[in-house]
């Protein structure tokens, strides 16, 4: 079984964990061995940088530091774990990847595309994910969510107009990368949210 390199997208309370969860189970069942990771992350370097990155009281970390604090996450993971994973025929699923820099760091802080791209290109060159799902909803009830779960970190602290640009970005990645990406409607309740995506599998993915 060929390895595949899948990542999971979305702004806060989209359900990522959850779907992740069935993702690994359905790759499983289909006869792949599956690592799961994530972004900032997926090894102990990268861990590290994803607690600095996160922590409510690094205020004053600004723009450009933390993006290349996840480009250095980013770099380490991809080294580490991912490629070496992917040569060995695993099947890598990762909770975020690059495409949420641009969504983030581009969209949210209004970074420049430029400076995005040419450290994407320093640290990966043109290695993509086989598939990408984008778990979309609206940023309200997305962040209604998010309070119900759990304390918020650094980014989830952020305002409304910053989780709307992050929207748009993502949503404006997918529609120029479509036979990467599959936009699903995450606002819906687990179940359907599941079965939209359990078709993408079986149609993108030769199992």
């Amino acid at each position: 079984m060929q390895g595949r390199f899948i990542t999971i997208e979305g702004g806060e309370g989209a359900g990522k964990s959850t779907m992740m969860s069935r993702v690994a189970d359905w790759l499983q069942r289909a006869g792949h061995r599956v690592v799961t990771t994530r972004e900032p992350g997926g090894t102990v370097l990268a861990e590290k940088l994803r607690n600095i990155l996160l922590d409510r009281n690094n205020i004053s970390l600004s723009g450009q530091a933390e993006l290349l604090l996840m480009f250095a996450a980013r770099s380490q993971h991809l080294d580490e774990l991912i490629r070496p994973s992917l040569a060995r025929g695993d099947s890598v699923l990762c909770d975020r990847f690059t495409d949420a820099t641009w969504a983030y760091q581009g969209g949210g802080r209004g970074l420049p595309g430029e400076e995005i791209a040419t450290l994407e290109n320093l640290v990966q060159g043109d290695f993509q994910p086989d598939l990408t799902l984008l778990l979309d909803l609206p940023v309200q009830q997305g962040m209604q969510r998010a309070a119900a779960r759990s304390q918020a970190d650094r980014f989830e602290t952020e305002s409304i107009d910053f989780f709307e640009k992050v929207r748009a970005a993502y949503l404006a990645r997918a529609a120029a990368a479509p036979e990467r990406f599959a936009v699903v409607d995450a606002s819906l309740d687990v179940e359907a949210v599941w079965a939209q995506i359990e078709a993408v599998l079986g149609a993108r993915l030769d199992t």
